[in-house]
Formats: C-alpha cells, structure tokens, sequence
C-alpha cells in the first residue's frame, strides 16, 4: 500500500445496543463489524454527494 493510501485508525465508541444491531448486520451481509462500518459510511457519503450534485444542478 502506499503511504498515503493507508487506513486511519478511529477510536468509535458506540451503546451497546448500536453494537449488536451493527455486529448482527455485518454477520448477514459477511462482513467484519469493522468492514460493515465503513461500507456504511461509504454509502452515506456517496449520497450525500449525488445529493449535493443534485442541489448544484437545480440551483
């Protein structure tokens, strides 16, 4: 990997009940918790920008 292409590392603290909706997500799709979390937040991301581009165009 190159040095700029390397994962952070975030301390994510989150309620026990967030946990094991998350935990038992990652399960049902095979993934880690870890990898579930970021794919989520990929996809956030990724709507948030089509959102935003979408705002762009109208205005």
């Amino acid at each position: 990997m190159v040095k700029n292409q390397e994962k952070k590392k975030v301390l994510l603290r989150l309620s026990p009940s967030l946990w094991r909706e998350l935990t038992a997500w990652a399960e049902a799709d095979f993934r880690s918790l870890n990898g579930q979390i970021e794919y989520l937040l990929t996809e956030c991301v990724k709507q948030r920008k089509k959102k935003h581009m979408k705002t762009e165009k109208e205005n």
